[in-house]
C-alpha cells in the first residue's frame, strides 16, 4: 500500500526542514518550508514507479515549486528505478525520484534539479546519416515483424541487382553503390561470394532477396 511509504517519506522531508502533511488537495504529500512565501513541495506515492505517477507528478507541477515521486524499490533490482530511460524522463520533466526500501530507508534516485541528460552526438549523427542515405521511405513506422529496409540493405540490393548479370568487381559497382567494396567484403546478409581475387558473384540467398524485394531500392 502507498500508505506504508508515507511515514518514511515524511521523515525524509522533515529532516530537510519542511513541515509535512498528507492528503491535501488531492496530493499524497504536501510539504512547506518556513518563511513567506513558502517553498511548496509535493510528493506522490506509488507502490512502484510507473507512467501513472509520472502523469500525476506533471499535473502537480502547476501548483508547486518542486515535485517528487516516491515508490518502493524492487528487491531484485528490476523496477523502473533501474531503468535509465525512466530516470532520464524524470530529469527532463524536472521530477525528483525517491526510492523507499523495505526497511524504510529513503534514497534520492533523481534530484528534481538534476542536469538534463547529455545528448549522444554519435547516435544523433547516425540517425541523421541513415535518414539522408535511405532512399525514399521504404519502412513503415512501428514495424517489428519484418526486416527494416535500411540504407545499407538498399545498397546491398543495388549490388545484388547488378550481380544478376554476372560476376563483378567492387569498382564496377561504385557508381550506383558507393560502399560496394565494404558491402561485398563483409557480406552481412550472405548474398555474395568471392569467386576470385576481388571478384564477387551472387549466391542463392541473394537471388531470393531480389525476389523478396523486387522493386528495391
Amino acid at each position: 500500500m502507498e500508505t506504508t511509504l508515507y511515514l518514511p517519506v515524511k521523515a525524509f522531508l522533515e529532516a530537510a526542514g519542511y513541515t509535512v502533511k498528507g492528503e491535501i488537495g488531492g496530493c499524497d504529500i504536501v510539504a512547506l518550508s518556513e518563511g513567506e512565501p513558502p517553498v511548496v513541495v509535493v510528493c506522490e506515492l506509488k507502490r512502484s514507479f510507473n507512467l501513472e505517477v509520472i502523469l500525476q507528478a506533471v499535473d502537480r507541477q502547476a501548483v508547486s515549486d518542486e515535485v517528487w515521486i516516491a515508490a518502493r524499490v524492487s528487491a531484485k533490482g528490476k523496477g523502473r528505478e533501474s531503468d535509465r530511460r525512466f530516470r532520464d524522463l524524470c530529469r527532463r520533466l524536472g521530477l525528483g525520484m525517491l526510492g523507499v526500501s523495505d526497511n524504510g530507508v529513503v534514497d534520492i534516485i533523481v534530484s528534481p534539479i538534476s542536469p538534463m541528460p547529455k545528448k549522444n552526438s554519435r547516435k544523433r549523427s547516425r540517425l541523421v546519416d541513415e535518414h539522408r542515405r535511405r532512399k525514399g521511405d521504404p519502412a513503415v513506422g512501428g514495424s517489428t515483424r519484418k526486416p527494416i529496409m535500411t540504407a545499407y540493405r538498399q545498397q546491398a540490393l543495388v549490388c545484388a541487382t547488378a550481380l544478376q548479370q554476372g560476376p563483378l568487381r567492387p569498382r564496377d559497382l561504385k557508381a550506383t553503390a558507393p560502399f560496394a567494396a565494404k558491402i561485398l567484403l563483409h557480406n552481412v546478409y550472405g548474398w555474395f561470394e568471392r569467386i576470385d581475387r576481388g571478384v564477387y558473384a551472387l549466391t542463392a540467398s541473394g537471388i531470393d532477396a531480389l525476389k523478396r524485394w523486387p522493386s528495391e531500392p
